[in-house]
């Protein structure tokens, strides 16, 4: 658990400023769970460059609560969390101080969003929280106020979170957690989990992932992990400690995630995830006769195929579809052993192309047509689809035929800029998986929105 806090203060000498507002959202790895916020009487007067600065001034603070009436506030919304700020050097410094006026020990784990934007970020320009959520398009009111500024920050965290594809922020919420003794029960695990569509991740109790996967319903595969009776899963029981998940809203982001992050992580029990997860390939190849023929392969590397799938049922249903859409012969795409003209030119479904009554020219083109439309080669595409809530979209961007990753946005937020869409998406690799998941997603989904550019 998260509290995500922002600080105003009076300004002043080290050591001697006093808070004049807080602001801290409790934030568990994906919603606010809860918050508070106040103006507080800090008993000493404002500069008059933060007056400027925050818009808060004296009178504002006269009829305030002083500290000391907010602080049991403060420590119940903290308990067990790790304090994350944007220069949490300085909040956490204040905040303690103004606690050991009262003479108790406040101590906690912290998180600065500006050290973890530059590891996760680097490529910006300025870390300071104005300029960053400006950049990256994030929404934000009241600036240099304390509750403006924390949600920015929590919007910005949540961001932090996507780009961590090593896991480097939750394996260490993990061994906090660790280290207060909570030790869940698999029963408790599974409550804990949502039955929405998402990418989870199986941890030892040091943090390490030993397994990721991806689901439309996370609670019910999980459970199905620890339930069941095979070596791997009777593996996963025994050393599990705790599951995290993230939502990604569409099946295509959980499905970039899951191949993305078993690759980066390479968790001990996603070993036969490692390798392509599409052994069969569909190609085009001239017959003798100069007849383009869709073929269903082992996948070559050697080879770019046209799509790829997981099973020989699912290419050899994709291919009588595609046969029967674009009106192709079966015979010439070896679905037909016939050794005349096919069935489908008895029943008037093909022109005639396996007895040369349609020249290879004509019938060509409709082969390059299904080609087209399947293939994004060259071409630079925004692919929109439903977010993980009702106010958010998702985007995968494609430029000039390479995958470069994807985002989530805000629906007050559209994606209208092309150099703002690639600040704030999580960069993945192009790869042979990556590129036939986007291609069996668009030709499956009928809710994505696709953009060209």
């Amino acid at each position: 658990m998260y509290a995500i806090l922002d600080i105003e203060t009076t300004g002043g000498q080290y050591n001697e400023e006093g808070i004049t507002e807080i602001a801290i959202y409790k934030f568990d790895g994906h919603e606010i769970v809860d918050q508070f916020s106040s103006l507080v009487n800090p008993e000493i007067p404002i500069q008059p460059f933060v007056v400027k600065l925050t818009g808060i001034n004296n009178a504002m603070l006269h009829s305030a609560p002083k500290f000391f009436e907010v602080a049991k506030r403060i420590i119940e919304i903290t308990e067990g969390c790790i304090i994350v700020a944007h220069n949490a050097v300085f909040d956490y410094r204040i905040l303690r101080t103004e606690f050991r006026r009262l003479g108790y020990t406040f101590e906690a784990q912290t998180l600065c969003t500006v050290e973890l934007a530059k590891v996760l970020m680097p490529e910006q320009e300025s870390h300071s929280l104005g300029k960053l959520v400006r950049s990256l398009g994030i929404p934000i009111a009241d600036r240099h106020r304390a509750s403006g500024d924390a949600m920015a920050t929590v919007k910005l965290f949540k961001m932090l979170l996507d780009k961590d594809l090593e896991k480097v922020i939750v394996k260490g919420l993990i061994q906090t957690e660790v280290i207060k003794g909570i030790a869940p029960k698999l029963l408790d695990i599974v409550e804990s989990l949502p039955s929405r569509t998402g990418v989870y991740y199986i941890h030892r109790e040091d943090g390490q992932l030993i397994y990721i996967g991806k689901s439309k319903n996370i609670k019910k595969r999980v459970n199905q992990h620890f339930t069941g009776t095979t070596t791997k899963c009777k593996k996963i029981q025994r050393e599990v400690f705790t599951v995290t998940f993230e939502e990604t809203g569409t099946e295509l982001i959980a499905l970039l995630k899951e191949s993305e992050e078993i690759k980066v992580n390479q968790p001990v029990y996603n070993r036969s995830q490692r390798k392509t997860i599409f052994p069969w390939g569909l190609y085009a190849e001239k017959n003798p006769d100069g007849y383009l023929q869709l073929l269903i392969k082992k996948i070559d590397a050697r080879k770019p195929e046209l799509a790829s799938f997981p099973s020989f049922l699912e290419a050899k249903n994709f291919l009588f579809k595609t046969t029967t859409d674009y009106g192709l012969c079966p015979k010439i795409n070896g679905l037909d052993e016939s050794t005349a003209a096919c069935f489908s030119y008895a029943v008037k479904t093909c022109d005639g192309a396996c007895v040369g009554e349609v020249s290879p020219e004509t019938y060509n083109l409709r082969v390059k047509e299904f080609i087209d439309k399947t293939q994004f080669e060259n071409k630079s595409l925004v692919l929109i689809d439903r977010g993980r809530n009702v106010n958010e979209r998702s985007a995968v961007l494609i430029e000039e035929g390479v995958y470069k990753g994807y985002a989530f946005y805000d629906l007050n937020y559209q994606i209208r800029n092309i150099e703002i869409l690639r600040k704030i998406i999580v960069p993945m690799q192009d790869n042979r998986d990556s590129r036939m998941i986007i291609q069996n997603h668009i030709r499956k989904s009928r809710n994505v929105k696709i953009l060209e550019f």
